[in-house]
């Protein structure tokens, strides 16, 4: 159960619903003009559905921990420039390119990761109860952080986007030590191999 809350946590820790739900007022505090920045977000959203699909295909060939792991490695790296962004390190044109390299990492790792991996660790006796666990941590995350990213972005817009960063780092380090691949394992197997954990 914790592996589930883990990673239902950390999927939102990523910070991807309150970006996609505030992008335009991102781009704005960057300087975009409002059709520039609806422009983006449409370019956000098609990088969103495309590594969707990179992240179905590639979830059975190169598994769900190394998924996760080259994810996580990605997002802190664009957080970081998203911050450094806001905070006059970078140039605000680079946003877009920032955060159109972050929806590449998420989408394929995190985005197409969590639901399989919630359905795979638990047994099928207490799945339904451990799906909804893992789904319940999903959404009570995505509206706490949905609901404190703007007050904290009004002001720092670089802040939200340093926390973020340093959550994905974290991940990386939790994935590294505590989750199992499950890739290839039958689920009647899969018990042994959370024990093995």
């Amino acid at each position: 159960i914790l592996l589930a809350v883990l990673l239902a946590a950390f999927n939102q820790l990523a910070g991807i619903n309150a970006i996609l739900y505030y992008l335009n007022d991102i781009f704005a505090r960057a300087g975009f003009s409002g059709v520039s920045a609806d422009l983006q977000t449409v370019a956000v959203g098609a990088t969103n559905l495309l590594f969707t699909l990179v992240g179905l295909a590639l979830i059975d060939r190169i598994g769900r921990r190394t998924l996760l792991l080259i994810g996580a490695a990605g997002m802190v790296v664009c957080l970081f420039a998203a911050a450094a962004i806001f905070a006059g390190a970078l140039s605000p044109r680079l946003l877009i390119v920032v955060l159109v390299v972050y929806i590449a990492f998420f989408a394929p790792s995190q985005g197409a990761v969590i639901w399989v991996y919630l359905s795979e660790i638990f047994p099928t006796r207490v799945r339904a109860r451990g799906m909804a666990i893992g789904s319940s941590t999903h959404w009570l995350m995505n509206a706490l952080i949905a609901l404190v990213f703007p007050v904290v972005a009004r002001h720092s817009t670089g802040a939200p986007f340093l926390f973020f960063a340093a959550m994905m780092a974290l991940q990386f380090v939790v994935v590294l030590a505590f989750f199992p691949e499950t890739k290839g394992v039958a689920l009647e197997k899969m018990d042994a191999r959370m024990e093995k954990a």
